[in-house]
Order: structure tokens, then C-alpha cells, then sequence
């Protein structure tokens, strides 16, 4: 849409929305295929170095699963086992990890919007799990279930996210030990991608994977995958019984989880670049093989969250160069081993969405799309340190996103003979703002940014003078306005409200802690 009409009084009606929509394409961008060179530091003889150095932390030092489940599984798996811990021969986790598929679809209740994933296949997914938020005023408050509904929707409608995920933000307003109930269905009914499940206990991720089940069927969920989970590691080398309870929902019906170890560089890794990675993928390592051991061959996703610390105050950091240093040696080992991998975009550790917030920002996402990631988590809204979400980030960040999938495509050599045919056409001391070539391909030669201004003082002041938050809220309301429920099936819909009705007759909503730890 253009700046005029994204400035426009709001209009109201469904007929004036589906004009109104006509202006602007929420078309969802299919998922990203990387023709650029991938950054590798390493050679392959540190790639080796950082697996040997993995292989001995599994061997020797060992990791600590606390989950007796678990624990049953690795013996009969032949791994030794002694009380807590778990020591991995390199042989039994190299025999499970060949087993992840390197790639495959994910499916959503849209065909339109399935999406190839792994390889050289990555897609852009919203930040999570944001206690607070700062709203359409710019206001930093709690949450509630609407405003996660407008994260849902705004992901719906922008095209270069791929993912409608799920608690963007906590809804307050509603008992935690049913919310995952509410996040999972609102994931759902707002927006017609694929989406992400709680994962925040063993039970909670079985109703999200019931809950996929009757929006897809029994039987496709045992063949396609349609939901995402995310089980954190403790580091350093530990899972503990919620994570793994959680992983078991999930890979036992073939859906695939993100292992993702918690790494704050420095805190719970050492204070060393390679050291932090071979930890990391030591940690990543354990877990990807159990989901093997699960069930072989259902998909996973070797991941992590990745923050350093700061030796000041130890406080987590965002958008160093160590950050993008670490994204670019986990690219490789996921390479190494042919398995998918997961990573986090557009961090800020900023209080407001100023300047440190996009600097911060624009350095991840340059250096995960040139590290070849293919699930990039948390691209949309993140603002200090995960604390909240903010609408007028999550706006920009979609944009930025699209602008690194423009580059991550590569060159465009598919009109080069027409274009060169223009330079002697025009000639010394012409333009070509009227030529013919121009005329047909300046819409998309060139990324046009509707969030930055690049008129002049002059005009911009004439204009009001307004900054990109102003003009990011401004632009996340008309969406709002604009905005068309992609309808559920009404007996699938049914469904999920009678399986909720059920499911929180049978929760208590005090009974959080049973629930959630």
C-alpha cells in the first residue's frame, strides 16, 4: 500500500475493507531459496576439531537427563546410563542423527501457504513468549488474548512472515494453566500458516498435538508435519523431564521440535567463541539423537537460543559480532551432520524501538541469512531481551525480513540482455526513467521500503515530520481494519471449541503449577 493510503482516515465496513485490501498484496512470499555464497569460517579441519571436541563432552563428561522416562529409553537404546547421567558413544549418536530427514514440508491448513523447509530452504518465523508488549499507542503494558490475536492477524497479513507461531505474547487475561489451550486455537483461527505449539509441559503439548489432529486429521499429522515444538536445554548438559515430555507428544506423532539449548556465552557456556559451540552442539547433539530414539525418522531441528553476556553487568546481549560469528559455525556443523537448523533473528536488547534496536537487529538478520538457517525464530517484534513485543518493531522487522529474502535470493540475470540493450539506446548523458525497460520492470528491480523514509527534509517536514514508530502503528492499525478472518471449517471449528470447553472443565484454573513446572 501506498504511504498516501496507509495515512488515510480508517474506513469501516466489509466492503470498504475489501477495497481497501485491494491496495495492498498479503500474499505470503514462498519460502526463501538461498542463492547466495554461505559464510563458513571454519575449515574442515576445525569442523572436525568442534565435532571431536562434541563427541568427548558426550563420551566423558556426559549429559544430564532428568527424566526416568527418558533414562529407560537411552539403556534400551544402549547408551550407558548412570543415575541421571547419560554418556553417548559418537558411534550410536552418529547411527540416530543420519536418521532426522535433512528436509521436508511443512504443511498448513492453506495449501497455498505450505512451505519446503531445510536444505537451502529457510523461512521466517515471529518472536515468542514476550510478557509484556508495547501496544498500538507505543505503550508498554501486560498483554491480553486480543492483543495476541493482533499479533496473529498482522502475522497473517505480512508476506514475509511465514509462521502465525504461538504466545507471541502471554495473554494475562486468562488462566495459565488453560492458556496454551487459547494460544494454540487463536494460532489457528487468525491466520491460515503454519504455526508453533506450547511446549511448556508434557500435557499442554499433547493437547496442542490433539488439537492439530482435528484441525488436519489423524492420519495426516502421521505423515505430514503442521506444528512446531521448542524444547530448551538446561545449560550447561542438562534436559530435564518437562522438555522431554514435551519432545516425546511431539515426535511420537511425527511432528518436529526444535532442540534447542539455552546458551548465554560466558554464563553457562565458557568465555570462548569455538569452546561455546562445541558445548552447544554437544548439548544440540543429545537431544536430536533422543528424538531418534523416540521414533527414527521423524523430523527434527537442530537448535538454540544464542545470546553473550555482559561481563559488566551480565546482562544478556544482542547483535555482537560473536553472535553472528557462532550462527555461522552452527551453520556449518548442521551442514556436517545433514540435518535442518533453527535459529534467532532480529534481537534487540533496547527499551524503545531507537536506533540500538535496529542496529542490533539488522546485524542478526545479515548474518543468519548468510549463515544459511532455515528456521529463523523470533523475526518479528523482539525488543528487550525477549521482555516485550512491540507493534511498531514487529511491523519494520517484516519488512527487513522481506528485504534480506530479496538479497538471500541473489542476482536476477533473467531480463540482463534487455537491460544492457538500453545503455546504448539512452546514451551518454540520458535517463532511463522513460525507457521502455524501466517502464516494465521498476516495480521490482529494485526493493522499494515502505517503512523508511527517503524523501527529502523538505517534503518529509511538509508531511509532519513522523518517525518510523508513528509511521509503523500507523500502518499496523489500517492493517488491523483491513483485516479478513481466513475462515476455519465450521465442523472443524466446532471441534476445537468443544475439545477447549472439555479440556478447561477438566484443568482447574488455579492448578498453574501442576500444569506449567
Amino acid at each position: 500500500m501506498t504511504s498516501t493510503a496507509a495515512a488515510a482516515p480508517l474506513r469501516r465496513g466489509r466492503g470498504a475493507r475489501k477495497a481497501q485490501r485491494l491496495t495492498r498484496d498479503i500474499t505470503m512470499l514462498p519460502a526463501l531459496k538461498r542463492r547466495l555464497p554461505l559464510t563458513e569460517p571454519m575449515t574442515p579441519d576445525q569442523v572436525a576439531r568442534i565435532d571431536a571436541a562434541s563427541m568427548d563432552i558426550l563420551e566423558n563428561v556426559g549429559v544430564m537427563f532428568r527424566d526416568p522416562t527418558a533414562l529407560a529409553d537411552w539403556a534400551r537404546a544402549g547408551a550407558k546410563v548412570v543415575g541421571e547421567m547419560v554418556y553417548l558413544d559418537r558411534g550410536l549418536v552418529r547411527e540416530l542423527i543420519a536418521t532426522i530427514p535433512e528436509s521436508f514440508t511443512y504443511h498448513a491448513r492453506n495449501p497455498a501457504n505450505n512451505l519446503p523447509f531445510g536444505a537451502d530452504h529457510a523461512m521466517f518465523v515471529p518472536m515468542t513468549g514476550a510478557p509484556f508488549l508495547r501496544d498500538l499507542d507505543d505503550v508498554r503494558r501486560n498483554p491480553t488474548l486480543d492483543d495476541l490475536a493482533n499479533f496473529h492477524k498482522l502475522s497473517h497479513m505480512l508476506p514475509a512472515i511465514h509462521s502465525s507461531a504461538h504466545h507471541i505474547v502471554e495473554p494475562y487475561d486468562h488462566p495459565i494453566s488453560q492458556r496454551h489451550l487459547r494460544i494454540t486455537y487463536s494460532s489457528m483461527k487468525h491466520s491460515d500458516k503454519t504455526f508453533m505449539g506450547m511446549t511448556t509441559s508434557p500435557k499442554n503439548a499433547e493437547d496442542v498435538i490433539e488439537m492439530a489432529a482435528l484441525l488436519f486429521g489423524d492420519d495426516f499429522l502421521e505423515s505430514h508435519a503442521v506444528v512446531t515444538g521448542n524444547c530448551n536445554g538446561n545449560s550447561p548438559l542438562v534436559w530435564d523431564e518437562t522438555m522431554l515430555g514435551a519432545m516425546r507428544a511431539f515426535c511420537r506423532r511425527n511432528q518436529p521440535v526444535l532442540c534447542s539449548p539455552f546458551v548465554l556465552g560466558g554464563a553457562n557456556t565458557p568465555a570462548s567463541v569455538p569452546a561455546t559451540v562445541a558445548q552447544l552442539n554437544a548439548e544440540a547433539l543429545s537431544a536430536l539423537a533422543y528424538t531418534q530414539v523416540i521414533r527414527r525418522g521423524c523430523p527434527a531441528i537442530y537448535g538454540h537460543y544464542l545470546s553473550t553476556v555482559s561481563m559488566k553487568s551480565g546482562a544478556p546481549m544482542a547483535g555482537t559480532p560473536e553472535i553472528s560469528l557462532m550462527n555461522f559455525m552452527i551453520g556449518q556443523m548442521a551442514r556436517f551432520y545433514g540435518v535442518p537448523w533453527r535459529t534467532s533473528n532480529t534481537l534487540g536488547g533496547a527499551k524503545t524501538f531507537d536506533a540500538q534496536a535496529g542496529y542490533e537487529s539488522a546485524m542478526t538478520l545479515n548474518a543468519v541469512l548468510m549463515a544459511g538457517a532455515n528456521y529463523i525464530w523470533h523475526s518479528a517484534g523482539w525488543n528487550e531481551a525477549g521482555m516485550h513485543c512491540s507493534t511498531a518493531k514487529f511491523i519494520v522487522d517484516a519488512e527487513m525480513c522481506a528485504m534480506g529474502y530479496r538479497m538471500a535470493e541473489g542476482i536476477n540475470w533473467d531480463d540482463f540482455e534487455d537491460a544492457i540493450a538500453a545503455v546504448p539506446e539512452t546514451g551518454p548523458g540520458g535517463h532511463y526513467l522513460g525507457h521502455p525497460h524501466t517502464l516494465e520492470h521498476f516495480q521490482k528491480a529494485f526493493f522499494m521500503p515502505e517503512m523508511f523514509d527517503n524523501n527529502s527534509i523538505e517534503q518529509w517536514q511538509a508531511e509532519g515530520g513522523v518517525e518510523i514508530t508513528e509511521r509503523a502503528l500507523t500502518r499496523a492499525r489500517a492493517m488491523l481494519n483491513e483485516y479478513e478472518e481466513p475462515k476455519l471449517d465450521v465442523a472443524v471449528d466446532e471441534a476445537l471449541r468443544d475439545y477447549i470447553a472439555r479440556r478447561e472443565r477438566e484443568i482447574p484454573a488455579a492448578d498453574a503449577l501442576n500444569q506449567e513446572h
